[in-house]
């Protein structure tokens, strides 16, 4: 996720609630780096669910943020995670099973 993207999904997700830039921008950064992260080093595949939990406990850990504050941000930045896993995924493939064809119907995390 470049900068530019950062910056919009921050932009959009403070338009959306009524927390400050800051904090919006504290949360995304942390939660969005630590699944490009998790994406980029892990062999697992993940369900978005378990993901999303584990993504939202790391973030609450890292920023000290209370938890509704940090689930309702990165709801709203739901967009910009899918598309961090989609661009992870398209890195690695071979890392989510995507490499074989039985795993064509197979949805990435």
């Amino acid at each position: 996720m470049t900068d530019q993207e950062l910056n919009r999904a921050v932009q959009y997700v403070t338009a959306s609630t009524s927390y400050g830039r800051e904090t919006v921008e504290s949360i995304l950064k942390t939660g969005l780096g630590e699944l490009t992260e998790l994406a980029l080093q892990s062999v697992r595949c993940f369900e978005r669910e378990a993901l999303l939990e584990y993504i939202s406990q790391w973030t609450i850990k890292r920023t000290g943020q209370p938890e509704p504050l940090v689930r309702e941000v990165l709801g709203c930045a739901g967009r910009w995670l899918n598309e961090v896993c989609e661009e992870a995924a398209k890195r690695r493939p071979e890392s989510l099973g995507l490499a074989s064809n039985d795993d064509e119907d197979s949805e990435p995390v």
